[in-house]
Parts: structure tokens; C-alpha cells; sequence
């Protein structure tokens, strides 16, 4: 008996386990990449939405970027993903919109923040 209520606690464990695994794993990016930046310039991610944030990347212009989807007043990347890339553009062209990168291109990816003018749907 107790060996068979063992082996169901086993093969209960067994199958919630993928089930829990593949949820925090199921993160969606929506690529955009960098566009409108100056000749010559780039375009800075920062560890924190506000110009005066350190410093933690810079990209080119064409780079694709991954977005969370997350920037700031609310708005939401794939929420407008349906717009016109006019649309989009200008619901977050005054916004700052969060971004997940290799900052030191060692394989440790964090977070960071573009400022949304400087951005646009790949």
C-alpha cells in the first residue's frame, strides 16, 4: 500500500512539473528595431526609463530589439500589434518602452529601457 501511494505522489510530481516549468518560461517578445537615430549616433538603453538612467547599451540604427511589451503610460506592444506601423509609432513616441538584452554580450540578459521616438515595428 504505501508503495503504491508513493508511486502516485511520484507520477503526480512527474506530470505538474512540465506543466509549472513551461509557464515561467512562456515569455513573448515583440521584435522592433531601431530607426530615426542620427547619423553616426545611437541609440542608448538605460537600466531605468529616464534619460539621466545609467547608461547600459547603445545600438545602431537597423538593430532589432527585443521587447517585453511593457513601456511606460501603460501601453502594451502587442496590445497595438495590429495597428498601422504609424499607429504604433506614435502611441509610443514619447514613451519609454523596456527591452531584454545582452548588455556586456556575455550571456547574462537584463532588462533595460529605450525611449519609444527612437524605435520601430521589424
Amino acid at each position: 500500500m504505501k508503495s503504491c501511494v508513493l508511486t502516485a505522489m511520484a507520477v503526480a510530481v512527474a506530470a505538474a512539473v512540465p506543466t509549472f516549468s513551461s509557464q515561467s518560461h512562456a515569455t513573448v517578445f515583440a521584435a522592433w528595431q531601431v530607426a530615426g537615430v542620427p547619423f553616426g549616433d545611437t541609440l542608448n538603453a538605460r537600466k531605468y526609463p529616464s534619460n539621466a538612467s545609467q547608461k547600459q547599451a547603445a545600438y545602431p540604427n537597423g538593430t532589432v530589439l527585443q521587447m517585453t511589451g511593457r513601456c511606460t503610460g501603460g501601453i502594451n506592444l502587442l496590445d497595438i500589434a495590429r495597428q498601422s506601423q504609424w499607429n504604433q509609432r506614435q502611441a509610443i513616441r514619447y514613451r519609454w518602452c523596456e527591452i531584454w538584452h545582452d548588455p556586456a554580450q556575455n550571456g547574462h540578459f537584463a532588462t533595460g529601457w529605450v525611449y519609444g521616438k527612437y524605435i520601430a515595428p521589424y
